[in-house]
């Protein structure tokens, strides 16, 4: 890597000490293992050996089937009366009682609240030997530990099972419902239960996910719901050959759908892959935290799904520790509707909703806690991701962006090692997506469509809409689909950038935490910090010029338009600085690119020679900052131009006060 980049990455890592660190994971897990990769995506059953679970209400029973179709309603009361003489009351004790892979468990219509598996653990269960997590509300279990004492955390429970289908036998999902009354961490667990098919039911309430699917070969999600719960309604890790299809999800803390840490197949290659280890289909996912997220969501297709009405809609991230697979890589998103995600679920956060038990918060009726930080009003949130692929999308009507790309260092996922802080957010490609339209051709826009920290390389967008783009010059695709032109490298984030995304990364549900100076949270205007920088930063530097002015230079007949050319593109500067995706910043930074040329002179011509040369430099960087920032992107270059200009900045303002100090002290001398 270039000296340069060195030095500027040096500098980078001290401000990474010092900023806010990102939020601790929000799922802590065991060491994973992943799977071999020999198995393949199990399919549906319809024969076989099978038990039948169902509950001995017949009056219950016959009011849950009563409006069934025919059809379904004639099978499963023939069910029902075989169940009541030979099935089980539980669906736990059905899981006990499989004894044959390819087993199909049936559940009957009902509500299963499974109260066996809510019982006092034995004094071994009670007491296990595990570290804590998620601010020491629930432990970290082994396999071991989960095989053993399989209700510690789970009500249903699939330890090491192969081939096991469950399924409701209801007209829907919502006919067979797996209740965790917030009494457990997870509603269903599949633990290294390859070939896991879970069809037609619902599960809910729960303290983090209501199904989770672990170090699992071959699995199918289908026509499941997953609402109500802390955290996650579907978490899939460590997981290879999984399929989620027609599945609903909300009301969740964290995402709807989240299939992390997937099976890492694909980390070698470029954007042509042979398969992927995770499917995605046909899912709606709305009024969650996230639709989607997946820290370490390798290899993943997710085509064909809705994630509307959330506070963003999909993330895929390298931005929280302990995930293997990092960094995160080779997702493809295509043909999916996300659009109006805006719901500020943090207001429950203020109030204190948030910090009331799980039974009391009223997530039955809409309240939702946010587990982790993000950008409320974006459709899409892309930190730390590479060789991803978002074709072909709708993406309309976000308050905020309708994509955010962002680097994710490594010392934020807990990697200090030099080159790591530099592996993140290189070669994603933007292309072909609806922006700013629904799937009926109305117009719907989004605040901006782009919205780029300005790291990474290998990367190209299409074109945005009206609505613009942060920065306005962004590296285009071309008709192959590979970055048009000499590409970018760039090794860091433009400096105000990085400075709001560690300000905002500052986020904790549990100590009720929230960055007041972010505007994801709602700050607006000065509030904002990175208005506050650019600020502070315009009137240093606009007071000591104006001071150079009043003492060094106004008999030149160049320098009165000089300061006023860098008055105004100071000011610019930090309208351009709030008002993104304008004209504002590259137009401020021309200005002040002609204001520091023209003081420079006007220094030269003073006698000031090396600090006028040092201004004319500052005039030059800006002027390459208006192109970089407004017409293209600077190619070869590790940093932009930004970078060296606000080092240079740090040397120029002690030299112009000990120049200004000198011409004091002379002046009274001569008096």
């Amino acid at each position: 890597m270039a000296t340069s980049t060195r030095i500027i990455g040096t500098a980078v890592l001290l401000l990474l000490v010092l900023a806010p660190s990102a939020p601790a994971s929000a799922h802590a897990e065991r060491d994973p293992v992943y799977p071999d990769g020999t198995g393949s995506v199990p399919t549906y059953r319809t024969d076989g050996p099978r038990l039948l679970v169902c509950k001995d209400d017949p009056a219950d029973f016959a009011t849950r089937i009563a409006g069934f179709p025919t059809e379904v309603r004639t099978r499963n009361q023939e069910l029902f009366a075989e169940c009541r003489r030979s099935g089980y009351r539980h669906i736990q004790t059905a899981v006990n009682a499989v004894r044959l892979p390819g087993t199909r468990i049936l559940v009957l219509p009902g509500t299963y609240r499974e109260e066996p598996s809510l019982a006092p653990q034995t004094a071994a269960c009670a007491s296990l030997d595990a570290p804590m997590a998620g601010n020491q509300l629930y432990q970290v279990l082994s396999f071991e530990q989960q095989r053993n004492c399989p209700h510690v955390q789970n009500l249903v429970a699939v330890i090491g099972k192969p081939d096991l289908q469950i399924e409701g036998t209801g007209a829907g999902p919502l006919d067979v419902i797996v209740d965790a009354g917030y009494q457990k961490l997870n509603a269903i667990r599949a633990d290294r239960a390859n070939g896991f098919y879970l069809r037609n039911l619902t599960a809910q309430r729960t303290t983090f996910n209501a199904v989770y699917i672990l170090e699992t070969d071959g699995f199918v999600i289908d026509r499941v719901t997953g609402r109500w719960n802390d955290e996650y309604g579907f978490l899939t890790f460590a997981d290879d050959h999984g399929l989620y299809t027609d599945c609903e999800a909300y009301g969740n803390g964290d995402s709807g759908v989240y299939p992390g840490a997937a099976s890492n197949i694909n980390a070698d290659r470029g954007h042509r892959v042979d398969r992927y280890a995770i499917e995605i289909r046909g899912c709606y996912s709305h009024h969650n935290l996230l639709g989607y997220s997946g820290t370490a969501g390798d290899s993943v297709w997710a085509h064909d799904n809705v994630f509307t009405g959330n506070a963003a809609g999909v993330g895929t991230d390298s931005a929280f520790p302990n995930h293997p697979g990092m960094p995160q890589n080779h997702a493809r998103f295509e043909r999916n509707v996300i659009g109006d995600n805006n719901e500020d679920y943090y207001r429950y956060v203020r109030d204190g909703t948030c910090a009331r038990p799980y039974a009391e918060r009223g997530y039955e009726q809409g309240v939702v806690c946010p587990a982790v930080g993000l950008p409320v009003g974006t459709g899409v949130i892309n930190p730390g991701g590479n060789y991803n692929i978002w074709r072909d999308n709708w993406v309309y009507g976000h308050k905020y962006a309708g994509f955010v790309t962002s680097w994710v260092p490594g010392q934020v996922r807990g990697d200090s090692s030099f080159d790591a802080q530099f592996d993140t957010s290189h070669h994603n490609r933007y292309l072909g997506n609806e922006l700013g339209v629904r799937q009926d051709g109305t117009t719907s826009p989004n605040r901006m469509d782009f919205w780029w920290d300005g790291q990474g390389r290998g990367s190209c967008w299409q074109r945005p809409s009206g609505a613009g783009s942060e920065p306005l010059a962004l590296p285009a695709c071309g008709a192959d689909d590979l970055p048009a032109g000499l590409g970018v490298n760039r090794a860091v984030a433009e400096p105000g950038k990085l400075v709001k995304l560690y300000a905002c990364s500052d986020y904790s549900l549990g100590e009720r935490r929230m960055p007041g100076n972010c505007d994801w949270y709602g700050a607006r205007g000065l509030a904002r910090i990175e208005v506050q920088w650019a600020l502070g930063e315009a009137l240093l530097l606009g007071l000591v010029a104006l001071a150079l002015w009043v003492r060094a230079t106004r008999r030149t007949a160049l320098s009165a338009g000089a300061l006023a050319l860098l008055v105004g593109g100071l000011t610019a500067g930090v309208y351009g600085t709030a008002a993104e995706a304008t004209w504002w910043t590259p137009a401020g930074l021309a200005l002040l690119g002609f204001g520091w040329l023209g003081t420079g002179w006007s220094l030269r011509a003073a006698g000031r020679v090396g600090l006028g040369w040092l201004t004319v430099t500052l005039g030059v960087l800006a002027l390459l900052g208006a192109v970089d920032r407004g017409l293209v992107m600077l190619p070869f270059t590790p940093v932009g131009p930004v970078w060296p200009r606000l080092l240079l900045e740090l040397v120029w303002v002690p030299w112009a006060l000990l120049a200004l100090r000198r011409r004091t002290l002379a002046v009274r001398h001569q008096t």
